[in-house]
């Protein structure tokens, strides 16, 4: 592993083993993580980012498995790690927050219990010293300590996210992983946690992995984008020259999808037809049967990565001719 590099995954890949065979979910992703750095996994609903990001933290269950590649977390191998040794890491080192803050919190402890929870379990026994870390954490995420004796039902939504974002900062650790933690808000809820992270992120120094299905939200933020389709990365690069210059069709048509707050009013597009079928997967590109700009080859072969300058593209139209005429 790179020593610039926090978090290295090579050519990770993960079925889902039923009964009728495997189904690929996830297929030969590859991605870095820089310490302070923030990476953005976009895509729509069931492209795979949260098996991507489950399998990083490894959180996977039955039939879910990884069948091939690694993931090296600061020169662990994750993928090999005991469930001891993983449990040591968790919190400590990274932290995972849930998409639903009611779903990931127990409704029959108060806040303050299950922090208590996280800090004994690394070997903070004392009651006073747990209770004071605990207001800390929470006035970092613009939480009144006095909700520390509250049940998760009683907070919004945007303070049970906060919540959680704030156990993950118990202990500092160096990789925060989110899992769309802002779908179940309104846009103002949402613009206020993702500022509440960053600046988080500016004051801790941690790097970030940021699960979204909404490319708009991460425009801002993150430092780096992974665009993802049927299991795989279809475009990654440098935010801002994902968002300025996509150059995957699927990429174009996502940022399509959304309106600009700023200049003159235009036609939403969006993408036609729905994302396919993981265990019928079409022959050649898998977007070829949605995509307007499709040649005869895209309906035969796969493409590959290929790398255009600081953007990796999937998409037979950015093969170089060298490869082409092969």
């Amino acid at each position: 592993m790179s020593d610039a590099a926090l978090l290295e995954v090579d050519g990770l890949t993960v079925d889902y083993l039923t009964s009728e065979g495997a189904i690929r979910a996830v297929s030969d992703v590859s991605l870095r993580v820089g310490p302070g750095e923030f990476l953005g996994i976009v895509g729509e609903s069931g492209c795979g980012k949260s098996t991507l990001l489950f399998a990083i933290a490894q959180l996977l269950t039955p039939p879910a498995a990884i069948t091939a590649g690694s993931v090296d977390f600061k020169g662990h191998d994750m993928v090999t790690l005991s469930g001891r040794a993983l449990r040591e890491l968790r919190w400590r080192d990274f932290s995972v927050v849930m998409q639903s803050a009611m779903n990931a919190l127990n409704p029959v402890l108060t806040i303050e219990a299950q922090f208590a929870d996280v800090m004994r379990a690394h070997g903070m026994g004392d009651r006073v010293a747990i209770r004071k870390r605990s207001e800390e954490v929470l006035e970092l995420v613009g939480i009144d300590p006095v909700h520390l004796d509250s049940y998760p039902h009683q907070l919004s939504g945007g303070m049970r996210q906060r919540s959680m974002i704030a156990m993950a900062m118990v202990f500092t650790p160096d990789l925060v992983i989110m899992d769309e933690p802002t779908s179940a808000l309104d846009v103002v809820a949402q613009r206020s946690l993702m500022v509440q992270v960053k600046e988080l992120q500016r004051q801790f120094g941690f790097a970030i992995v940021f699960v979204t299905h909404d490319m708009s939200l991460v425009s801002h933020f993150s430092d780096r984008l992974i665009v993802m389709y049927a299991g795989q990365v279809a475009e990654a690069g440098p935010t801002r020259r994902v968002f300025d210059q996509p150059l995957h069709p699927y990429s174009q048509g996502l940022l399509e999808a959304f309106p600009s707050v700023r200049g003159p009013r235009r036609e939403l597009l969006g993408i036609p037809g729905s994302p396919p079928d993981l265990a019928k997967l079409p022959p050649g590109c898998a977007f070829q049967p949605r995509c307007g700009q499709a040649m005869p080859a895209c309906t035969t072969v796969d493409p590959e990565l290929y790398q255009i300058d600081e953007t990796a593209v999937r998409c037979l139209r950015h093969q170089p001719a060298e490869v082409a005429h092969v």
